[in-house]
């Protein structure tokens, strides 16, 4: 193993070149898309993907699906928490409109027994889901191994 190090300190080439490749790997990852499956003939799944997409800085992969129950059924879906869509995202499942935000907080703190977010329903005001400036309350709800608690609340 030394002699192969010893080869990269004296060929530069050959470091940069592998280097380069270690770097183009690790971005490829880290820029996978979301995968977004919603049912097609739904319209505001797509606002919600860009709503994601602009605040996240990543690209969404809208899979179309005709049976939407199977798709929440094969991650784990509450039934009382389900909605129109749903994304992976870096193993933790999304049910239907959560703000960007909550992901990211969801993302970075990663807590235990969180399988993944869901926002019930289709809450006026929330992302995908704006009409005329009009809001209504709606929470972010944590489900898992450790059951359900409130995540987040918007207004």
């Amino acid at each position: 193993m030394f002699n192969h190090i010893r080869k990269l300190k004296t060929n530069p080439l050959l470091a940069s070149v592998l280097f380069g490749l270690l770097a183009a790997c690790t971005s490829a990852a880290q820029a996978a898309p979301l995968v977004m499956f919603r049912d097609p003939g739904c319209g505001c799944c797509e606002k919600w993907a860009e709503h994601i997409e602009t605040n996240m800085k990543q690209d969404v992969e809208t899979r179309n699906s005709g049976n939407m129950s199977a798709v929440k059924d094969a991650n784990a879906v509450p039934e009382t928490l389900r909605s129109c869509h749903t994304m992976i995202v870096e193993g933790y499942v999304i049910e239907g409109h959560v703000p960007a935000d909550a992901i990211a907080k969801l993302l970075r703190e990663k807590p235990t027994g969180v399988k993944g977010l869901a926002v019930a329903g289709m809450p006026v005001g929330s992302p995908g889901m704006e009409y005329q400036n009009q809001t209504q309350p709606y929470q972010v709800i944590a489900f898992g191994d450790s059951g359900q608690r409130v995540f987040a609340s918007y207004n």
